[in-house]
């Protein structure tokens, strides 16, 4: 018996018990739908999250003196850079660079009137495209210049918790690299709003000069922070501007912690997706082997004309193959304008929640992303499932012997 004809018996049969047909049909579509949205906000935040400490943080490389330690945040001069605008130079003459730039970090104490709050102090050259997502985030007051000897930048979450606002004054303090306490009044130029709570409740801003002056790291600098055209492109550039003494690190290495971190977690989101899939298999199962008993007599009327064993089997795993499909075809539907939903108007978590993150940059709203061989992969391995979960159904049919099918009540 053909293909072809079998594929038609196969679809009338399923057609003659409609409810169960459809209902199974709709539970592999919600199982799939259910899948690809949860992977599209997956793939989401993660990208957005590797993507915000890339834009804020890290940028795509950083040139730093082989001895320094970024968690220490270190002022001495033999762990800073030396001539860092002769380096960020260099590094903007390269046509992969879309900007590098000098910057100088240290942790510092920002008292204010009746509190105060612990802060990483970021001296920048304000007029470098880095910082554009800086001066874009500006919610009150006005962005930095080169020569402010006395402004300073700080997050809405950081000015809300200490109830302080643009023009207010506030004291600022830190450990120099002698070991020696420094103090100094500064002025609040401007408050920003990234969306990144963790970011926004701790980063302070203020020129390069400034920082330096302030600090008594001289002309040096903490890193060298370079933007590329093109993110695939870190390693090349990382060779070229690699030099003694100095070490440059790519975006994956400045965000090692977070990448392991996610595909330590992507293990639970692939069990997930497994435990879901399975689910709609028995569903599936369930339906093929209900039909089975129901057609016991008619299976050993095929029998007894002649139809084999394996055409049988053949028959149910079609039925099984049919309503997959339809199944995922609706799902895919549906999946993906949940994932261009989510796209869109994405998820608000709020602050709070977004600042137990930690160190990963997640942002106050999680949006979905389209990630088509995700998709695919998981519709495949829907529609694998399920006919591997048909096999047992249509085995049990196909060794029913004719004779005792024929007197089957």
């Amino acid at each position: 018996m053909a293909l072809s004809t079998l594929s038609v018996i196969a679809f009338r049969d399923l057609g003659r018990n409609r409810r169960r047909s459809i209902l199974t049909m709709v539970a592999v579509a919600l199982g799939l739908a259910l899948l690809i949205a949860l992977n599209g906000l997956t793939a989401g935040v993660l990208e957005d999250s590797l993507q915000n400490s890339i834009r804020l943080q890290t940028g795509h490389l950083q040139i730093r003196n082989a001895s320094y330690q970024k968690e220490k945040l270190s002022l001495q001069w033999k762990d800073l850079l030396a001539e860092p605008e002769a380096l960020a130079g260099r590094a903007n003459t390269m046509p992969e660079v879309k900007a590098a730039t000098p910057v100088l970090w240290a942790g510092g104490m920002l008292n204010a009137a009746n509190e105060s709050a612990g802060v990483q102090i970021y001296g920048i050259d304000p007029t470098s495209p880095v910082f554009a997502p800086i001066r874009e985030a500006l919610v009150a007051g006005q962005f930095l210049t080169p020569d402010d000897r006395a402004g300073i930048l700080i997050g809405k979450r950081l000015a809300d918790s200490l109830d302080i606002g643009v023009d207010q004054r506030v004291t600022l303090s830190l450990v120099d690299g002698d070991g020696r306490p420094q103090e100094g009044v500064f002025t609040i130029r401007g408050v920003f709003y990234t969306g990144v709570a963790s970011y926004d409740e701790s980063a302070a801003f203020m020129p390069l000069a400034k920082a330096q002056a302030f600090s008594g790291a001289g002309d040096r600098a903490s890193a060298i922070v370079i933007l590329l055209k093109q993110q695939n492109d870190a390693d090349k550039v990382a060779a070229a501007l690699r030099a003694p003494g100095n070490v440059t690190l790519t975006w994956r290495t400045l965000n090692a912690l977070f990448l392991e971190t996610m595909q330590s977690a992507m293990g639970f989101y692939v069990l997930f997706d497994l435990i879901v899939i399975l689910v709609v298999a028995v569903v599936i199962a369930n339906t093929l082997l209900m039909a089975v008993f129901e057609r016991v007599r008619e299976v050993g009327i095929l029998a007894a004309l002649g139809m084999k064993r394996r055409q049988v089997m053949l028959l149910f795993l079609l039925e099984a193959a049919i309503l997959g499909l339809a199944g995922i075809v609706l799902g895919m539907a549906i999946g993906l304008a949940g994932v261009a939903y989510l796209a869109r108007v994405g998820i608000y978590i709020g602050e709070d929640i977004a600042a137990t993150a930690g160190n990963i940059a997640i942002s106050t709203i999680m949006y979905a992303r389209f990630v088509p061989g995700a998709f695919l992969s998981l519709a495949v391995g829907t529609l694998g499932v399920i006919v591997l979960a048909a096999l047992y159904p249509a085995w049990f049919a196909a060794r029913l012997e004719p004779v005792r099918a024929l007197h089957a009540q």
